[in-house]
């Protein structure tokens, strides 16, 4: 199984889009698989349904972040290659998906409301929008090295 179906899998199991990219993602980052579901639960929809980043994105973020993010023994040089690494990341996702929000890519659908929800399933977002969005993310990460 690639990693792209390891994410859409995870996905399919009912986690949300940043919990499906980060935790594929788990085991080579020596992260255990709760810790990166726990810490990646708030990120989905937009950041908790609000529509902002697409989760999938955040997901790849984080993924960056504990790859070659600044800790306490890392330097400034962990911080400009893991700044540069998300900007590669959004300019690429972009490209592919035309912008990085979340309700763009679901046409405006309000996810925090009934109506909103009603029109993501009515629309077939989450085959749609949602696992190309994912797919994209992880090849991203895979491609350029970002594991």
């Amino acid at each position: 199984m690639t990693r792209s179906e390891q994410a859409l899998d995870t996905f399919v199991k009912g986690y949300n889009c940043a919990q499906s990219v980060f935790s594929t993602f788990c085991d080579e980052l020596r992260i255990d698989r709760d810790t990166v579901l726990r810490l990646a639960c708030g990120f989905g929809a937009g950041m908790g349904r609000k529509g902002e980043v697409c989760g999938a994105v955040a997901g790849g973020v984080l993924v960056i972040g504990a790859r070659f993010g600044r800790g306490e023994r890392g330097g400034p040089d962990a911080t400009e290659t893991t700044y540069a690494k998300v900007r590669e990341l959004v300019d690429r996702f972009t490209k592919e998906h035309g912008t990085c929000i979340c309700r763009k890519l679901l046409s405006g659908c309000d996810l925090t409301a009934e109506q909103g929800q009603i029109a993501y399933l009515e629309n077939d977002c989450f085959e749609k929008v949602c696992k190309p969005c994912i797919r994209t993310v992880v090849e991203i990460l895979d491609a350029a090295g970002m594991k």
